[in-house]
């Protein structure tokens, strides 16, 4: 039973057991990742203080320039993860390939994958907006005791074990599930612990928030465009209110508590979609649908679809329940 106030270490140890591969590692895992993110939240609240802010020279796997803390938040998480000796492969959206990861005794006996983004919306940063950190968890699928291989990542998001974020905003916040709820972890700065504070996180069944670069609306396909239409009609609760910070992680994170939708959807200039699959739109949808919550490409469920490629980019529909499939409706009838 989750309860206020217990912390993040306390709240592994009392619910281990609901985790069907009860063995310790995905609570050593997630302990992994509660340190990183310690170390990238102290790296990103002083950003503005110190020559980490601003773009690194060099472009990542998508075509996008990589900056200075996306760079810094890669190295942190992967070394973390590798350093512990929990994982047996990662992959990250700023690097081209998997990292196939030894254990001490090479051989190859730890049993996870980990995907990450390692800093969601980190353009935000040189003007002081909520950028965060998102991470899926898989079994291997290939034998324990040989290396992993890209099977392993290519796993459907229904396949996850555990996925959640990390916000970095007023306060920080990581969020996550193992399949038993969601729930969320304030950290007290001042002793560096993670407390219990959101717990058991629900989508309401519908919101009056839409979220969505309307500033696309000309790229945008037939079904989006009458979606926003009917959000912005005075009929019923609507109007609906237009939100959108640029991070999905945030805008994520404030449609989970006051109820809303996110979409980032197809455009003429982006086909198949900006988001990708692996690192952010799977994730998303495990901790969307263990929130009462609903995630889709539009068409189809978001952790149905077989992943071809780790960068693989997709649509995304994702938030309370009711919302997504009046959009969903739009996009059949269009």
């Amino acid at each position: 039973m989750a309860k206020k106030n217990q912390t993040l270490g306390e709240f592994i140890i009392e619910n281990q057991a609901e985790f069907q591969y009860s063995s310790g590692e995905l609570s050593r895992l997630i302990n992994s990742i509660r340190l990183a993110a310690k170390v990238v939240n102290h790296e990103v609240n002083k950003a503005g203080l110190v020559d980490i802010i601003g773009a690194f020279g060099e472009t990542n796997i998508q075509g996008e320039d990589q900056q200075k803390l996306d760079v810094y938040a890669n190295e942190k998480f992967i070394q973390t993860l590798t350093n512990r000796n929990i994982v047996c492969g990662i992959a990250s959206e700023e690097n081209d390939d998997f990292i196939a990861i030894n254990s001490l005794d090479e051989k190859n006996q730890n049993k996870y994958i980990v995907l990450i983004d390692p800093l969601d919306g980190s353009s935000n940063i040189d003007v002081n907006v909520s950028v965060g950190t998102i991470f899926s968890i898989y079994r291997r699928i290939t034998p324990v005791g040989t290396p992993v291989t890209i099977d392993d990542f290519l796993q459907k998001g229904n396949e996850q074990v555990a996925a959640g974020y990390v916000v970095y905003g007023t306060s920080t916040m990581l969020v996550y599930s193992t399949g038993h709820g969601v729930n969320g972890f304030t950290l007290n700065p001042a002793i560096g612990t993670f407390y219990l504070s959101h717990p058991n996180m629900e989508f309401s069944e519908t919101g009056n928030i839409y979220s969505i670069n309307e500033g696309n609306y000309a790229h945008f396909p037939k079904g989006v465009k009458n979606y926003i239409k009917y959000c912005q009609q005075e009929e019923d609760d609507r109007p609906y209110t237009s939100r959108y910070i640029g991070s999905l992680v945030s805008d994520f994170h404030r449609n989970l508590i006051k109820g809303g939708i996110y979409i980032y959807p197809q455009t003429s200039k982006a086909p198949t979609g900006k988001l990708r699959l692996l690192y952010e739109c799977n994730p998303m949808a495990y901790l969307a649908e263990q929130a009462n919550g609903l995630a889709s490409d539009g068409f189809q469920r978001i952790m149905d679809i077989k992943p071809t490629e780790l960068h693989q980019r997709v649509p995304i529909f994702c938030g309370s329940r009711k919302m997504v499939e009046k959009a969903k409706e739009f996009m059949k009838n269009s």
